[in-house]
């Protein structure tokens, strides 16, 4: 098992609301591995819950930080990461 951890920034113009959060846990969930997601020195929260990333608060510019935790551990990061840093709300 390896544990791995990337700290990002938020690319999306309105944050982690909706349908960016939608996407990004619906990933985590995907990966098969267990994956949180936190904001500056914030409790870490499940990155598969919708509503946990949304309660994150997240906005565009916003560092959080995605520790992701078995098999392939670092391509799921990087797979979430680029979710994470793209603007989903650009038309």
């Amino acid at each position: 098992m390896t544990e791995a951890s990337r700290t990002i920034r938020v690319g999306s113009s309105n944050g982690l609301h909706a349908r960016p959060a939608k996407l990004f846990a619906q990933a985590a969930k995907d990966s098969g591995i267990p994956v949180t997601i936190s904001k500056g020195s914030g409790a870490p929260v499940n990155a598969a819950s919708i509503l946990g990333v949304i309660s994150l608060g997240a906005e565009k510019g916003d560092y959080v930080t995605l520790t992701a935790d078995g098999d392939h551990a670092v391509e799921v990061l990087d797979h979430l990461a680029e979710l994470l840093t793209t603007d989903h709300d650009e038309a």
